[in-house]
């Protein structure tokens, strides 16, 4: 079986009074990177690695959000579940990077591609869904 990941920016955030406290630039605004709706594939297949070419053709704009989300990313493209009784889907994630002052939000969703019929069987019968009672929370 073949495993994609899609990485969807789901919100730009900016904590201005953090900024105007510490930042050398107190009107930074929000992340110049990403915005809202923002969508990057990684493949990693015969013939295609965008985990080790950040993106692929689609380049991924930050190294501060790549160290952020990589490890959960690489995860999710050899068929793991990113976190497994946290998340109400294990092959779905929500990171986001580590700026303080303006973080952003990232959903990672992990996407199984049936290469047999053996493939195709155990994605119909597995149920990669969590509840509130299946629930780790720490």
């Amino acid at each position: 079986m073949k495993h994609r990941v899609t990485v969807t920016v789901l919100e730009t955030t900016v904590n201005t009074a953090l900024q105007k406290a510490y930042l050398a630039n107190p009107e930074s605004g929000p992340c110049p990177c990403f915005s809202e709706g923002d969508v990057f594939e990684f493949w990693r297949e015969e013939g295609r690695d965008d985990f080790y070419r950040f993106g692929g053709d689609t380049r991924f704009p930050c190294a501060e959000a790549w160290d952020c989300i990589s490890r959960y990313l690489y995860t999710g493209l050899q068929g793991g579940a990113f976190m497994q009784k946290w998340t109400r889907d294990e092959r779905v994630m929500i990171a986001c990077c580590n700026d303080g002052t303006r973080p952003v939000i990232f959903k990672l969703e992990r996407s199984d591609v049936p290469e047999t019929d053996e493939d195709r069987r155990y994605l119909e019968e597995h149920d990669f869904t969590w509840g509130a009672a299946d629930a780790y929370t720490g």
